[in-house]
């Protein structure tokens, strides 16, 4: 124990006060942010007894990137002030497979809350695509419990994963060989896994991007030619934005995610400073979009801030 509280762990490197201190920024104002999504739906469900489709995704995905970034604090602010505790068994498995969990949840809820914008707002003739609209409320429960699902698998195999290395630091040196090459399969097991998962859902929401964009846009088209108001154009315009900063924020998680699994074993390296500045930076600037784009949410949020500004103007005059 005396170990644990040796002044060496103290030696902080300017790289990692720097990663620390944009982590801690961005996770506490993506907490508020998310907390105020979730805090705001949960009223809703208690006054009307019942939630719609949109509500219980955006519940959902404000739940898991709360927690998502108290995770990810946690591990960043350990792994930098309190290492020696981070590497006591099972801390760092349990702390890695939440990540990993709260990181798959997100991504996929993200990709459920897209394909349900798709085929609730676009207009199509398909047989097919009519069908899944007339059944989309009954299947996006099963979306969501498909999704953490497996979010779920993925943290079991990044628990494994993380203590099968755990095992292995203290292998005899005379095994080394064949520890390498265990390691090195599960490796590639785990990372395909996880990989595939965020390209399917990559793919999911690049699909219905692409096809609401162009539905909107066909819209749009028409009510020019039969000169139509602005008001209804105008809607489609925000709504054509909205999805549109989604699908580029999305590419670039997907980007960064495959980028830190590529870098991670990299220390003190500047592109993984970028990279956790984007990753920390998406639940709560995306959280934000989605208020503004919900008219509850956006309402509530134009109510409670003029109230907050009252109250710390009398906080400075006392």
């Amino acid at each position: 124990m005396e170990a644990c509280h040796s002044p060496e762990q103290f030696n902080v490197t300017s790289y990692a006060a720097t990663a620390v201190a944009v982590v801690t920024f961005e996770a506490f104002a993506g907490m508020w942010i998310n907390a105020f999504i979730v805090s705001v739906i949960c009223m809703t469900w208690v006054r009307k007894k019942t939630l719609n489709s949109c509500e219980k995704i955006l519940l959902l995905l404000g739940c898991s990137r709360f927690c998502f970034l108290c995770i990810t604090w946690a591990y960043s602010f350990l792994s930098v002030i309190y290492p020696n505790h981070l590497h006591v068994h099972p801390t760092l498995q349990l702390l890695s497979s939440a990540q990993s969990f709260f990181t798959c949840s997100n991504f996929w809820v993200s990709a459920c809350l897209c394909v349900f914008y798709c085929i609730k707002i676009a207009t199509f003739r398909n047989s097919f695509f009519i069908y899944l609209k007339l059944k989309i409320d009954r299947i996006v429960p099963w979306l969501l419990l498909g999704s953490a699902l497996f979010s779920l698998v993925n943290g079991i195999l990044v628990y494994d994963f993380t203590n099968k290395l755990h095992c292995n630091n203290s292998t005899r040196q005379g095994h080394f060989w064949k520890v390498k090459i265990k390691t090195d399969e599960h490796f590639f097991t785990f990372y395909f896994i996880t990989g595939f998962g965020y390209a399917t859902s990559l793919t999911a929401v690049t699909s219905s991007a692409l096809l609401l964009l162009f539905s909107l846009w066909r819209h749009r088209c028409n009510m020019q030619t039969t000169s139509m108001k602005d008001l209804s154009m105008d809607a489609h315009i925000k709504a054509m934005k909205s999805i549109i900063s989604f699908f580029v924020m999305h590419s670039i998680n997907f980007i960064c995610l495959v980028a830190g699994m590529i870098y991670s074993t990299k220390e003190e390296n500047p592109i993984m400073l970028m990279i956790y500045v984007f990753m920390y930076a998406y639940p709560g600037v995306h959280s934000l979009i989605l208020i503004f784009s919900n008219p509850s949410l956006e309402m509530t949020l134009l109510r409670i801030l003029p109230c907050l500004k009252c109250k710390f103007c009398m906080t400075q005059e006392l």
